[in-house]
C-alpha cells in the first residue's frame, strides 16, 4: 500500500519504521524535518495526501487544525484515499473531521492507540478503530502492521477517541491510586517492592500497574508520555464530561492532580511523576527531580 505519514514524533516514526519493514511504500512529512530510513520526505502534507492513506500522528486538535485544515489540504486528497487519525483528540474535534471528510468526499478513520513509543517500536500497539466499514476494511492491513490488536469500536468514529480518553483517564487513576497506597503501606512500615508484588500477583495486574508501578518503586520518572501531555487528555476528558451533561469526581480529581504536577514544573516528566507529587509532600518531588 501507498502511504502517507504526518508527523514522526517519538510513536509517528516507529510505526513508520514498521511499515517500510512490512513492505509498504511510505511517504512522509513532518513539521521540525528529520528523516526515517526507507521513507520518503515530502515537501508539504498535501504531498503526503497522494497516497492510498495517510496516516495522521500530530499531538492535539490545534495541530492538526493548522497543519491540514486551515490549508485546505483535505480539498487537495487523492481521490479513494483513507484518512487514519492516530492522534489522541477532543471527541468534538473528531465529530468535526467527521463531517469536513464527508464534506471533501474523504473517508475518515479514528484510530488512537494505546501503547508507549517501547510498544510502537515492536508493532505491539492496540488500535482503538473507528469508522464505515469499509473505510476499516482498506486499512485493516495497514493497522496491524503497526498493532498487536486492532479493536473495532464501531461505525461511528469519535468512539474510539471517546475510548482511547477513557482509558487514558483511567491509567491516571491507577497511577494515583498506587500512589495513595504506598502513602498509607509506608506509613506503617510497609517498602513499596513488597506491596507492589502482592497487588501485581492479587489484584492489579495488567500492564498500566506492572509500568508504573516500577516507575514509583524506583523513583524515576524518564518521560514515556509527558505529563504535559497527560494533562492536554485529561482536559479532553473533562469536556467531553461536561458535553455529555454529567460529573466525573474521579476525573476531577486526577485532572487536578496532574495539573499540579505540571505547574511543580515536571510538565516533561512521564505522566506517572503525578505519583510523586503525592508520595513527596511539601513540593520535594518536583525540587528533586528537577535537579
Amino acid at each position: 500500500m501507498d502511504i502517507g505519514m504526518i508527523g514522526l514524533g517519538a510513536m509517528g516514526r516507529a510505526m513508520a519504521r514498521n511499515l517500510v519493514q512490512a513492505g509498504h511504500t511510505v511517504k512522509a512529512w513532518n513539521r521540525s524535518g528529520g528523516s526515517v530510513e526507507g521513507v520518503t520526505m515530502v515537501a508539504s502534507p498535501v504531498d503526503a495526501f497522494q497516497s492510498d492513506a495517510v496516516l495522521t500522528m500530530l499531538p492535539d486538535d490545534s495541530v492538526i487544525h493548522s497543519t491540514l485544515l486551515e490549508p485546505g489540504v483535505l480539498k487537495h486528497a487523492k481521490p479513494g484515499l483513507v484518512h487514519i487519525v492516530s492522534s489522541t483528540i477532543s471527541v468534538a474535534f473528531a465529530r468535526e473531521l467527521v463531517a469536513l471528510h464527508e464534506a471533501a468526499g474523504i473517508d475518515y478513520v479514528s484510530a488512537p492507540v494505546l501503547g508507549r513509543p517501547d510498544v510502537a517500536a515492536k508493532g505491539e500497539l492496540n488500535v482503538l478503530a473507528g469508522g464505515a466499514p469499509h473505510a476499516l476494511t482498506k486499512v485493516r492491513p495497514l493497522l496491524e502492521v503497526i498493532s498487536k490488536r486492532v479493536w473495532d469500536m464501531g461505525a461511528h468514529a469519535p468512539a474510539a477517541n471517546a475510548a482511547k480518553i477513557a482509558c487514558n483517564m483511567m491509567i491516571t487513576m491507577a497511577i494515583e491510586a498506587m500512589a495513595e497506597a504506598v502513602v498509607l503501606t509506608e506509613a506503617n512500615g510497609l517498602a513499596r517492592e513488597p506491596f507492589f508484588e502482592l497487588i501485581l500477583n492479587t489484584l492489579f495486574g495488567s500492564r498500566s500497574y506492572q509500568v508504573y508501578s516500577a516507575s514509583i518503586v524506583a523513583g524515576q520518572y524518564e518521560p514515556g508520555f509527558k505529563a504535559s501531555l497527560g494533562l492536554k487528555d485529561l482536559r479532553i476528558a473533562s469536556e467531553a464530561a461536561e458535553q455529555a451533561g454529567r460529573s466525573l469526581p474521579m476525573l476531577a480529581a486526577v485532572y487536578g492532580q496532574m495539573a499540579a504536577t505540571v505547574e511543580a514544573g515536571m510538565g516533561e516528566r512521564d505522566w506517572s511523576a503525578m505519583a510523586a507529587l503525592m508520595i513527596e509532600p511539601n513540593g520535594q518531588a518536583g525540587k528533586r527531580l528537577m535537579a
